[in-house]
């Protein structure tokens, strides 16, 4: 027998390290929710005008409603035609590539969607549309 040479035992710890696997896994699903565009909706339905030139685009992130009284609504809480700059403000610098739609009633004043229309803009938005309906038929 050799004296140099010693017989090494075998590990008999053959598992799978799953560790790396899972810090892969959440650094994904961290990824996926700060990249997620989270859409605001306007919580109220109202029945939108039609429109032959219309564009089917309403990818909006922030939907505001106005209902056929005139009530602003945003992410389903009516809010005051006062406060809605301070909100649009808020949302815009937390998200600056956001847009907005308008869904306005049919029978909504025209005076309170240019208002809305001038508060988006004032509150550092200036992609925004109006949501309008096909024409039936």
């Amino acid at each position: 027998m050799a004296t140099g040479m010693r017989h090494v035992e075998a590990s008999e710890d053959h598992g799978i390290d799953l560790a790396p696997m899972l810090d892969f896994v959440l650094n994904l699903l961290i990824f996926f929710i700060i990249t997620t565009s989270f859409v605001k909706q306007a919580g109220v339905v109202v029945e939108r005008p039609e429109a032959v030139t219309g564009v089917q685009n309403e990818r909006g992130n922030l939907q505001i409603g106005i209902r056929e009284n005139g009530e602003i609504w945003m992410d389903r809480k009516q809010i005051p035609i006062g406060q809605l700059r301070g909100a649009i403000e808020r949302l815009h610098i937390e998200r600056p590539d956001d847009t907005v739609v308008i869904i306005g009633d049919k029978m909504a004043p025209a005076g309170v969607v240019a208002q809305v229309m001038d508060e988006v803009k004032k509150g550092g938005i200036k992609d925004m549309a109006l949501a309008a309906a096909p024409p039936a038929g």
